[in-house]
């Protein structure tokens, strides 16, 4: 019997998940993070350095990870680098269970993310043998009931893309639909500006929209009044930080006040 995917559950059962962005592909940073209380956890291989093998240590860092007390564990989401098959299977075979696609543009690029996550004849994932998944061999119920604890995120970033989002999100077997702030707003023409008047408008529609398919809406938002008022319009999984930005962020400001410190003594020495 596969994991059971409590991630795709909550979403069902319309729960708030709240999520970190990890871009940094180290499986001790990842088991760091993993116990901190996030429900989930996007591992990023679009935008970051991570292949296959540095993912399957990022999974096993999430699985070893000890949450804080009265926190639970963290999920993880696996961002391949497109929406490809062969890239889809990869990473369900080391044991991802929940993907998020990017630059899914139509219905029909939907449903081929939906079909390369089911076995013929419902799909077309490649069979597999003794891989990390199936508990490398072990679990003989695995090829019947993968499919169920398998959650299917597409990410929407264009005006294209939101032209067709009720007929995308609408796809049997697409579970959330995430809106890709940054790439929209170039879209949009405001590229680097995710917080142009009429992005953010755009966006807190798109959300409703998504939510009236009956289909979870995600996002990230890094802002923490952002991240609330999405989460007010009805996103379900909001990411409210970037792992790479609160290491930068954090860095940056302890230099900066010992620094600061540190030229106010010069300074004042000599008076």
């Amino acid at each position: 019997m596969p994991p059971i995917n409590t991630f795709k559950r909550a979403l069902k059962a319309g729960q708030h998940q709240i999520g970190l962005w990890s871009t940094l592909p180290y499986p001790l940073v990842t088991e760091l993070i993993a116990g901190s209380g996030f429900d989930w956890l996007l591992l990023d291989s679009e935008h970051s350095p991570t292949d296959v093998p540095m993912m399957v240590q990022q999974l096993q860092a999430v699985d070893a990870a000890r949450p804080r007390e009265g926190m639970g564990c963290s999920h993880a989401v696996v961002r391949p680098a497109w929406n490809d098959n062969v890239m889809i299977k990869r990473y369900l075979d080391i044991g991802a269970q929940t993907l998020l696609l990017p630059f899914v543009q139509t219905p029909e690029e939907a449903q081929i993310a939906v079909n390369a996550v089911r076995y013929a004849p419902q799909g077309m994932r490649g069979m597999g043998g003794s891989m990390r998944a199936s508990n490398f061999g072990r679990d003989a119920d695995y090829v019947a009931k993968a499919a169920d604890e398998i959650c299917v995120l597409v990410q929407v970033e264009t005006g294209e893309a939101l032209e067709q989002l009720e007929a995308i999100a609408s796809v049997d077997g697409v579970d959330g639909v995430f809106i890709g702030p940054a790439d929209l707003s170039a879209s949009m023409g405001y590229p680097g500006n995710a917080a142009h008047p009429q992005v953010v408008a755009t966006i807190d529609n798109a959300l409703k929209r998504i939510r009236a398919c009956g289909k979870a809406p995600g996002i990230l938002a890094a802002d923490i009044k952002r991240a609330q008022e999405c989460l007010d319009l009805g996103a379900q999984f909001v990411a409210v930080g970037i792992d790479m930005l609160l290491l930068r962020m954090g860095a940056d400001a302890l230099a900066s006040r010992f620094k600061q410190v540190q030229g106010s003594e010069v300074r004042a020495s000599t008076y």
